[in-house]
């Protein structure tokens, strides 16, 4: 049997061809698959299934309480293990948080190529994960593994919300506002960090926006100017919008000049630092896509930006978007921003 190699010899990113949420399926690709899904109308109680490409399916469960379930896994998008666990697991509890729910449990998901790596960076991996969910107040109870070819970890997640309580994609109303309660670049940053082209400023904010939890969503939930509510992930901004807009049937109209950034991701973008997933994303929806004469390739690059743990993209009443942009900064979302608004029209996205 090969001797182990410890993650001092190897990298971690090295062992895999993607990561993060940058390895999501196009969305053209899993809007082929998911059309092949059984409908699941028959099922009374399932309040949110596959139809609106949601963050996470619904089960009612009584009057009062429904589940919420979901999960998320990926290859490390940084060579430490224990960060890695640490994003990989905020990730997945994220959605949790998008539908407005509140976390009770995690299974974990491993996949380790495990003549490659060494058991103390694989404990290292879980502790973070474990680390993530204690933060959350929830358990990991279990799980199950694998000998990969890459490496691989992540979260079955399973929360409750009340059924009134419930925040979808698809409930948005025209003069809404759009918030983003973090900035974009994750994508950007990740790959910068390959290349070696990532600073030390820019593997702190790295870190410090993939690891925050969204848990603010679950407070969001309870204000009824909340419409309608996603995490912005793997598809970039301009994905998830547009999963807004189709499932709300309304126009998404954002200004470029709102939309905030991680510190140092215009810098990387501009010097021609960017992700494959987001050339794979403009390529499933460009075409539902209009942007201005003034949006340069690198901003579009980073409107298409694989956000691994990303932000909420918050559909608000206008008369309540200020107050809920204030609970954000309150709760130390400090890139949260006001990006647009949602108007009567086509389901798309125009970018000014």
């Amino acid at each position: 049997m090969p001797e182990t190699i410890r993650e001092t010899d190897v990298r971690l990113t090295s062992l895999a061809h993607g990561g993060g949420c940058g390895c999501k399926l196009a969305p053209s690709v899993l809007q082929q698959i998911l059309g092949e899904m059984p409908l699941t109308a028959p099922f009374a109680n399932l309040m949110v299934g596959t139809e609106t490409g949601d963050d996470a399916a619904v089960y009612r469960l009584n009057d009062t309480q429904a589940l919420v379930a979901t999960t998320d896994f990926f290859m490390p998008v940084v060579d430490d293990p224990y960060e890695f666990g640490r994003i990989a697991a905020t990730n997945a509890l994220s959605d949790i948080y998008a539908m407005g729910g509140t976390p009770i449990m995690a299974l974990a998901i491993l996949g380790m190529p495990i003549a490659r790596i060494g058991i103390e960076d694989i404990r290292a991996i879980t502790a973070g994960g474990n680390a993530v969910c204690a933060a959350a107040g929830i358990p990991i109870a279990g799980g199950h593994s694998i000998d990969s070819l890459e490496p691989i970890y992540g979260l079955v997640a399973l929360g409750l919300v009340h059924p009134d309580r419930l925040v979808r994609n698809s409930t948005a109303r025209a003069g809404d506002r759009l918030i983003l309660g973090k900035g974009l670049g994750v994508g950007v940053f990740s790959a910068a960090f390959k290349q070696g082209r990532l600073d030390a400023a820019g593997y702190t904010a790295l870190i410090a926006s993939t690891t925050q939890l969204n848990r603010i969503g679950t407070r969001l939930a309870a204000n009824p100017a909340v419409h309608a509510m996603t995490d912005v992930t793997g598809f970039g901004l301009l994905g998830h919008t547009l999963e807004i807009c189709r499932g709300s049937g309304l126009t998404a109209r954002l200004g470029m000049d709102r939309v905030p950034l991680l510190p140092g991701a215009a810098a990387l973008a501009q010097g021609g630092v960017r992700t494959g997933a987001a050339v794979r994303n403009w390529a499933s929806y460009g075409g539902a896509v209009r942007l201005g004469s003034s949006v340069a390739d690198w901003q579009k690059d980073l409107l298409c930006d694989p956000q691994t743990s990303g932000g909420l993209l918050i559909a608000v009443a206008a008369d309540a978007a200020d107050e809920v942009l204030a609970l954000l900064h309150e709760h130390a979302y400090a890139n949260a921003g006001l990006v647009g608004e949602l108007v009567a029209g086509d389901p798309l996205v125009e970018v000014g």
